[in-house]
């Protein structure tokens, strides 16, 4: 088992920036692929970035590349989601998420545990 937490949301006005945290406990992230997805009001949850488990390979949805970046610090047992150049439709909760597979994914039905999500609003 492992539980996550999600923090660092809030609102940020469009250009801005925001870092986002997940904090695991009951395991080390280490063991896991870590993810962050997003899920906007109406819309279904979507895969916004994904990290392996040493770090070295991101992937990221189109939408955001070049604006977002993830990363891990596997001592800390916490992963990052930094975002700069926000825009009102990145406005969604954001979910942190822990796959044990061993290579990054970005179905969210390969992710075993997840956050409770936190609220990041982008105003226009």
């Amino acid at each position: 088992q492992v539980q996550l937490v999600e923090s660092g949301g809030g609102l940020v006005q469009a250009g801005g920036s925001l870092l986002v945290s997940c904090a695991a406990s009951g395991r080390t992230v280490s063991s896991f692929v870590m993810g962050w997805f997003r899920q906007a009001q109406g819309k279904e949850r979507e895969f916004v970035a994904g990290i392996s488990r040493s770090g070295g390979i991101t992937e990221y949805e189109d939408s955001v590349k070049g604006r977002f970046t993830i990363s891990r610090s596997n001592t800390k047992n916490t992963v990052y989601l930094q975002m700069n150049s926000l825009k009102p439709e990145d406005t969604a909760v954001y979910y942190c998420a822990a796959s044990p597979a061993g290579w990054v994914q970005r179905s969210r039905v390969t992710y075993d545990y997840w956050g409770q999500g936190i609220q990041v609003t982008v105003s226009s």
